[in-house]
């Protein structure tokens, strides 16, 4: 074991906690030398307090409930509102776990905001009078830091060359089609933007989706069916999993990031076939993400390519969080670790993320494209995607391309490396626990209390600072955190005040748990 630059760094053989190798780093001969993640075990007497709280709230809510059934509670605000001809809208577990633990929190989830999605933003109080089943504005607005959303390459404003060119496409072209693909609602300037996208990625084709989540989830129906087997990374976004669920394809995950796993289920599949046939699969697809939205890791891509020529299985790889914001020039994971385009099968992305815009992508070669333009259920039935949106990617696609004649591009993704680096290690110093890859836009610290994290993020908020928390059941029950998304619109004096703000809060909350604190600061 050894420290470098205040991060510990150990063999790819370090123990495996909770589907992540710990307090260590995976490196890999084809990565960048930079290459690092950290997924700091959970300290044993944090994972039995967090699990001694959960057990608190449970049996608080049990006792609440009984109160209510025999009538000695009279105040039943915060249980589901009846109406006559409707049946409940939750059942068992999940209606006692909505009730006692996520209402509790619920103010710090889908907060309203009234200003411009940039770094910083205007986030609109509210207040209830029954345990938030419904919610008031009280009139009043907090402007906050903003690193709660994915901006990660500035684009998201409401002024500017993209703005300014996509007003002038809604005079041309109006507001949306209102129909598909197949019928009147291809324009010229999808056919514009299926080109870009392509040319941008190094792929022969590609197509555009108005929605992010159903480029996953109504495309892999299209690629495989019955007698198909999916291999799945274990922590792949719902819209993956969803889109494998309604395939009809045979799904098996393996550990996250785990390639060891995934030869091991790849060579059972080439083995032994279909269960109860021994028929050979006719095809077997491993779906990965780019940048992992929840973990903040990036996927060991040359290892997949190997075992995928090597088990001659297909790659379907969701650039979703890595497009733009990995590679020297933004092109995401495969640029990030220099590798070929045309060794991806099938590559997704949204335009959410990076270019400030919605919809996504799929790009391969021009038989899939074509097949995907016949067949897709986004491309028969979906309305194509707005103009003006259109025009938002066509407009910060250029820019990330240099075709603006400027080398704005190039300045946001140093900007945004610089950002995510400096952010992370200076947290990292604090003693809070980080996960993810050291290049990774997405930053999730570690609360790891349900109680904590209702408070981790009111505090924030009052303090100037606007994040999202996660938990439980979108999380392991344990590892319940805050996620931070960089962008490069930040500013070094936005960073600083975010990580000043983090460390009051983390002080006042106890949430520096990390054990590896002492040894960084003796490094420093």
């Amino acid at each position: 074991m050894k420290h470098q630059n205040g991060n510990t760094v150990i063999t790819k053989d370090g123990i495996k906690q909770n589907g992540h190798s710990s307090n260590g780093t995976k490196s890999l001969p084809e990565d960048p030398k930079d290459f690092q993640e950290n997924f700091e075990e959970t300290p044993i007497y944090i994972a039995v307090l967090t699990y001694l709280c959960y057990g608190i709230l449970v049996l608080v809510g049990h006792i609440r409930d009984f109160l209510r059934n025999t009538g000695l509670e009279n105040e039943k605000a915060c249980t589901e509102p009846r109406q006559s001809g409707f049946v409940p809208l939750f059942q068992s577990w999940e209606s006692f776990y909505t009730r006692h633990v996520y209402r509790r929190i619920r103010d710090c989830f889908n907060r309203p905001i009234c200003s411009v999605a940039g770094p910083t933003m205007d986030v609109l109080e509210r207040t209830t009078s029954n345990h938030w089943w419904t919610a008031d504005l009280t009139g009043r607005s907090h402007n906050v830091i903003n690193l709660g959303s994915y901006n990660y390459l500035g684009f998201s404003d409401c002024k500017g060359p993209c703005a300014e060119a996509a007003e002038k496409s809604i005079l041309k072209y109006g507001t949306g089609t209102c129909a598909s693909k197949q019928e009147l609602g291809f324009l010229d300037i999808h056919q514009k933007l299926d080109l870009m996208v392509a040319e941008y990625l190094g792929m022969e084709a590609a197509i555009t989706m108005p929605m992010g989540f159903a480029t996953n989830s109504m495309n892999m129906p299209s690629l495989v069916g019955k007698g198909s087997l999916i291999l799945s990374d274990e922590l792949n976004h719902a819209s993956l999993v969803l889109g494998s669920r309604l395939s009809g394809a045979t799904i098996k995950t393996f550990k996250h990031n785990d390639m060891a796993d995934l030869e091991k289920k790849l060579k059972a599949a080439v083995v032994d076939g279909q269960p109860r046939r021994s028929r050979a699969w006719k095809k077997i697809l491993i779906v990965v993400e780019g940048v992992y939205s929840m973990e903040g890791s990036v996927i060991r891509l040359p290892e997949v390519i190997q075992l995928k020529k090597k088990y001659k299985a297909y790659v379907y790889l969701d650039e979703a969080h890595s497009i733009g914001a990995l590679g020297s020039t933004g092109r995401g994971v495969v640029e990030y670790y220099g590798l070929n385009p045309r060794d991806i099968d099938v590559m997704m992305g949204t335009f959410t993320k990076s270019f400030g815009a919605a919809g996504g992508y799929i790009a391969g070669t021009k038989q899939l494209i074509n097949h995907l333009r016949l067949n897709s259920h986004a491309s028969i039935y979906s309305p194509t995607m707005c103009p003006a949106v259109c025009q938002q990617i066509l407009s910060s696609m250029s820019i990330m391309m240099g075709r603006d004649g400027t080398l704005e591009g190039k300045k946001r993704i140093e900007q945004l490396k610089w950002n995510t680096r400096y952010f992370r290690r200076e947290l990292i110093k604090k003693g809070f626990i980080i996960y993810g890859n050291d290049n990774s836009p997405v930053v999730p610290l570690l609360v790891f209390f349900p109680t904590k994290l209702g408070a981790i993020n009111r505090m924030c908020i009052e303090k100037g600072l606007g994040i999202c928390v996660v938990g439980f059941p979108a999380t392991p029950i344990i590892e319940s955190r805050a996620r931070m998304c960089l962008s490069a619109a930040h500013t070094k004096e936005n960073l600083d005040q975010a990580i000043a703000i983090l460390s009051e809060v983390g002080d006042e909350l106890m949430l520096k748990y990390s054990k590896k604190k002492v040894l960084r600061r003796s490094d420093s």
